[in-house]
């Protein structure tokens, strides 16, 4: 029964004809956008995420507090709402960082009369406070310290390259939307027409009891091998995508986003696809039915 419905299926394709390879390519187009979009804002979302992982808020003090005041000071810090974690830097500890920092020009140093860097406390915020709402309340709250000289850090920028992240996503939803719509009418129009050349095919069968399922399925198996042809060629044409761009970015995302990679779909994110593929191309072979019920 199966062998019959796909034999079927396939035969209305051929009959199709043009029209089914212009659903084809446009399931193609449509899962190629969505599939691009959606693998660009995947990883802005890594770089997203990995940035809020780095913010940290630097809380100067007005003078180094003695060992034995700083772990109690830690303590009334890390109570703070929002605050994840925080590390005491004293004034050598400081000083031995601007060292390293400055490697051969470590010299320099040795030419002050006096350490001046302040000693610090090195913040981390919570999930929460990693945006920028959420930091300007926690540096209102650690500047009221009163061992607070100075707060610096902020997590806006952070949040303008996930701003960025959502704009691609909305974009890339909206484009593969309209070629989504423009490949389920195509299809539709495919398998319309297969109905139409099956007219006097189809009444034949009803008169001799062939049931409806046995009429009607090929038409909906017909607009699925669309999808999932569609979402194969969109597939490989990512993947060859990928390995042609993805060399030649890689060293320029990794300067400006911290990214070491840029990472393809997961292989729940490959069967989605062509799970989705199958779907368009099913609805429009369903909408096609639908529409000429007798």
């Amino acid at each position: 029964m199966l062998g019959f419905l796909v034999g079927e299926a396939l035969r209305d394709l051929r009959r199709a004809g043009r029209v089914a390879v212009s659903a084809i390519v446009l399931i193609t187009l449509s899962l190629a956008a969505l599939g691009g979009f959606w693998l660009v804002s995947s990883n802005l979302d890594r770089a997203v995420a990995q940035w809020r992982d780095r913010v940290r808020i630097v809380v100067y003090l007005r003078r180094e507090p003695p060992a034995a005041d700083v772990a109690a000071l830690l303590e009334r810090v890390r109570v703070i709402p929002g605050v994840a974690g925080a590390v005491f830097i004293g004034k050598a500890d400081a000083l031995r960082a601007l060292r390293q920092l400055l490697g051969k020009d470590a010299g320099v140093v040795d030419q002050l009369p006096a350490n001046p860097l302040p000693a610090s406390l090195e913040v981390t915020p919570a999930a929460a406070a990693a945006t920028p709402e959420g930091a300007r309340d926690l540096l209102a709250r650690l500047n009221a310290l009163p061992e607070a000289d100075e707060v610096a850090g902020s997590a806006d920028w952070v949040e303008q390259l996930s701003h960025w992240q959502r704009l691609l996503t909305t974009i890339g939803l909206g484009v593969g939307a309209v070629l989504a719509i423009a490949a389920i009418l195509t299809v539709t129009t495919a398998t319309t027409l297969v109905l139409h050349a099956r007219r006097h095919e189809t009444e034949i069968m009803r008169l001799v009891g062939a049931s409806e399922v046995t009429i009607r399925l090929p038409l909906l198996l017909q607009g699925m091998m669309q999808g999932l042809a569609g979402a194969v060629l969109a597939l490989v044409a990512l993947v060859v995508a990928h390995s042609l761009v993805a060399p030649r970015l890689e060293p320029l995302v990794n300067l400006t986003l911290g990214l070491s990679q840029l990472v393809f779909f997961t292989p729940v994110g490959v069967v989605a696809l062509l799970a989705a593929g199958t779907l368009l191309g099913g609805l429009g072979g369903w909408l096609a039915r639908a529409g000429r019920e007798p």
